[in-house]
């Protein structure tokens, strides 16, 4: 299959009335590994606001069930995005984080904000990373598949364009964005999960990258100390080099699913969504 066919399928749909099918074959063929790595960070990005980060901390759950939390999350995201929110397995992911979300008062402005995080992150690492940049049609039905996936978890006051979503997404973390010292400990948690993937004598070395690949605002809020230059360099260049390598590559045959293909450390024979979250810790 050529590279270029999966992008053509895409380029033939309409972002409003495709929007599912369009970020399916983007997330599955054209750049799985940096679509998940690009929904680790946006939801770690979001501890930098000090709201969001304070009811983290209170729960206790990054400090006591980190790799849980972190594969809960994943896996949820994971449902909807694959199956779409309209699906069983969909609706179900969906009502099991409203049920999880319920238990706890969080601001129409802080969901819209993580919801945003969804859209703009993978576009921005793909842009940056990826093999190819993300086009027109890929940018709107990110937007209106998570829209869709904003209304059903009754998130008022979306922005009605990609375009102001966008610029809500900047102004808010040009707003919010600030030091604490819960979001100092749940970024730091969620460091540690990240690097017990890794074995002992790389895991200094991960941490530098992770520092890295931060942006400064982000750094700052988090408290983390500036990376080396080098460092920098290393890191943005060798995603840099993975995304141009993937260019000459065959193009996927199979979609790569996380519900299916990942391995979670968490549930290593299986998990039923209705158990995922923290009431079930």
């Amino acid at each position: 299959m050529s590279r270029y066919a999966i992008l053509e399928q895409i380029k033939q749909l309409d972002p409003v009335k495709d929007h599912h099918r369009i970020i399916y074959l983007a997330g599955a063929y054209e750049t799985p590994w940096l679509t998940t790595r690009a929904l680790e960070f946006a939801l770690f990005r979001t501890y930098a606001v000090p709201s969001i980060a304070k009811l983290l901390d209170q729960t206790g759950q990054f400090y006591h069930h980190g790799q849980r939390r972190y594969d809960d999350t994943a896996i949820l995201i994971a449902e909807i995005t694959e199956h779409g929110y309209d699906s069983e397995r969909g609706r179900a992911a969906l009502r099991r984080m409203n049920q999880m979300h319920g238990r706890y008062r969080i601001s129409n402005d802080d969901f819209l904000y993580v919801l945003s995080t969804f859209i703009f992150e993978p576009l921005r690492w793909t842009s940056r990373f990826g093999w190819r940049q993300p086009i027109q049609v890929e940018k709107e039905a990110m937007y209106y598949f998570w829209r869709e996936v904003g209304k059903r978890m009754n998130i008022k006051n979306i922005p009605p364009s990609y375009e102001a979503f966008e610029q809500f997404n900047i102004a808010y973390e040009q707003a919010n964005f600030c030091y604490s010292d819960a979001s100092h400990r749940v970024a730091e948690a969620t460091i540690q999960v990240f690097l017990s993937w890794y074995p002992a004598p790389l895991r200094p070395l991960i941490r530098e990258a992770i520092y890295a690949l931060m942006d400064d605002p982000l750094r700052w809020a988090f408290g983390f100390p500036k990376p080396a230059t080098v460092m920098r360099i290393m890191a943005e260049g060798t995603l840099k080099l993975y995304g141009k390598t993937i260019r000459w590559m065959p193009a996927r045959k199979t979609p790569y699913l996380y519900t299916q293909h990942h391995r979670h450390r968490s549930y290593p024979t299986g998990y039923q969504l209705e158990k995922l979250g923290v009431d079930h810790r």
